[in-house]
């Protein structure tokens, strides 16, 4: 719970985008995004638990999420761009989409690859301290507190992004500009680093 707490804090685009949600929509649509991505997280951890081996070997697969990523993040980052240079334009027309935001959380964190590695190598040195068994009971307990630091940690964007709201009421395309620039910045250091990664 500790670690995906931690994990949960820096800016990352599953972050921001619950921030943005709760900014705009309300602190419950930002609460269903919040549930759909960890239930995606909590998927793909359980997956990387029972098939190390398999997930070890994916590096393409990997890639092209990454880089789809990227294209997600710069869309993301462009809307907020607009909604902040248009007096007409109040949200994201991408997070403000018809779609219910449980399934909006579920689509962005499943193709937002970031947590696979981050977990697959945690879990490696779980196991290699024997903190973690391959057990049914150490896997049910060790996913529901990555489940619990996860929600816990997207609350403090949630609820810190009413705050900065409530404090900013009248400069709501400030906040568009300052949370399309955190997502045009990552949307960069991403690219970077997979061009990296390549070479």
């Amino acid at each position: 719970m500790f670690i995906s707490f931690l994990g949960t804090l820096p800016l990352g685009t599953l972050n921001v985008a619950a921030m943005q949600i709760s900014v705009s929509d309300g602190v419950r649509p930002a609460l269903y995004f919040s549930l759909g991505a960890l239930l995606v997280e909590i998927i793909y951890v359980r997956i990387s638990l029972v098939a190390m081996d398999w997930v070890q070997r994916q590096n393409r697969l990997f890639r092209w999420l990454q880089w789809f990523t990227v294209l997600i993040i710069a869309a993301l980052a462009v809307s907020n761009f607009v909604a902040a240079a248009s007096p007409h334009a109040q949200k994201n027309i991408i997070l403000s989409h018809t779609l219910h935001r449980f399934w909006l959380g579920v689509a962005m964190s499943a193709i937002n690859p970031a947590q696979i590695p981050f977990w697959f190598g945690w879990s490696s040195a779980l196991f290699t301290k024997k903190l973690l068994l391959p057990r049914n009971d150490h896997y049910n307990t060790y996913i529901a507190g990555i489940g619990l630091g996860t929600f816990l940690g997207n609350a403090v964007f949630i609820f810190g992004g009413q705050l900065i709201v409530n404090r900013l009421n009248a400069h709501q395309d400030l906040i568009s500009w300052i949370i399309g620039g955190v997502f045009a910045i990552t949307a960069i250091i991403m690219s970077i680093k997979i061009v990296r990664k390549k070479k």
